[in-house]
């Protein structure tokens, strides 16, 4: 969670709160295709890895050892400078979301969101154009910080510009839209892999078009009323809010109400972290740190992006792996859209149960089988 965002309690004024205008859709469609960046990435990576003319170019070492291999391929891809490409943009995109955390505080969610579609295109260029170890590196890392960027602030942009009662259902819009990439960049590795020498190229490059399409989306849409009054322009803030909820519709007690909040998390920012812990604030401490750390855990983001090596390495051709990838991704896709419907009905601890339970007797059907 970006600094000092907060959210608008449902329980404000008239009836704005469920009003779902044009705007609020096209806006919110925009901030969440800033997922696309990151599903595209993660989908891209992993299949560029099992392409032959990538490994030959850059990583032989794990071409040879895929040759010498006769049954079992687990281990062929040991390689710590094939681990420094991938894993770069993680660490990067670790190191610039503590300083996206500041960014969108003072610069606003918008332009943390041009920022980080602007720095992403320059990784994909990078990349696309590499011709040695170091410009994969570095576009991987411009990639990792466009990513810091986008995931800090379009999650809080579609909290804060949401309707109270759809609200669930388009913070997982960029849920959606990062699926959505998973399986878009799948099927563009399995077509790119046919294609010959330069497909890896193709692949990698193509990371710039989603990024082109954040950005300039996120130049053509207002800040977050929540932001705006953040940073002291109140007349903006209203005219955004207005946009929001809808020509004729009484803004007022909200907008009175996005004042109070931002002036109650200003009494807050000068000992944060000394608030955080007390004792009234524990649970939520607690939680905030062990969900995403046990989902984590579980190695689902691992899974999603080594799906083609993982595949490859148990017997699966090239093609035959990029195709199962294809078709893991869009049985995230699938459970991603039923989220949609149903979080806001339902309401989100009943997703966690509901995933966690299925999670447990899936892997234990698997332990199961591996045993067998």
């Amino acid at each position: 969670m970006a600094g000092g965002g907060y959210v608008v309690n449902g329980s404000t004024s008239n009836s704005s709160n469920g009003r779902l205008t044009m705007s609020v859709i096209i806006t919110c469609i925009v901030a969440a295709s800033g997922g696309l960046i990151f599903g595209y990435d993660i989908g891209i990576s992993g299949g560029v890895t099992t392409m032959e003319p990538f490994l030959r170019k850059f990583f032989p070492s794990v071409l040879r050892k895929m040759a010498d291999a006769k049954h079992n391929t687990y281990c062929v891809y040991d390689s710590q400078v094939l681990t420094a490409f991938t894993s770069s943009l993680y660490l990067a995109g670790l190191a610039s979301s503590l300083v996206a955390s500041f960014t969108t505080k003072r610069m606003g969610r918008k332009y943390t969101m041009v920022l980080g579609g602007c720095t992403f295109f320059i990784g994909a260029v990078i990349n696309g154009a590499a011709i040695n170890i170091m410009m994969l590196i570095l576009g991987r890392i411009f990639l990792g910080i466009g990513v810091g960027f986008t995931n800090q602030a379009t999650p809080v942009y579609l909290s804060e510009m949401a309707p109270p009662k759809w609200r669930g259902a388009f913070t997982i819009g960029f849920q959606f839209f990062l699926g959505t990439g998973v399986v878009v960049a799948n099927v563009i590795n399995y077509r790119t892999a046919q294609i010959g020498s330069w497909g890896w190229r193709l692949s990698l490059g193509l990371a710039a078009v989603p990024a082109v399409l954040m950005t300039i989306g996120a130049l053509l849409v207002s800040d977050t009323p929540s932001s705006l009054v953040e940073r002291g322009k109140l007349e903006q803030a209203k005219q955004s809010l207005q946009r929001a909820r809808g020509v004729g519709i009484n803004i007022e007690d909200e907008f009175i109400e996005l004042l109070k909040s931002s002036e109650d998390s200003k009494l807050l920012t000068n000992e944060p972290f000394t608030t955080i812990f007390q004792r009234q604030y524990r649970p939520h401490l607690v939680m905030a740190v062990l969900i995403p750390f046990f989902q984590q855990l579980t190695g689902i983001n691992v899974i999603a992006f080594y799906a083609p090596v993982i595949f490859q390495s148990v017997g699966f051709g090239s093609n035959s792996a990029l195709v199962s990838a294809i078709i893991l991704g869009l049985v995230n896709l699938g459970s991603i859209v039923m989220s949609m419907f149903v979080v806001d009905r339902f309401g989100r601890r009943v997703l966690f149960m509901e995933g966690g339970i299925q999670m447990v007797v899936f892997q234990r059907l698997l332990v199961g089988h591996g045993d067998h």
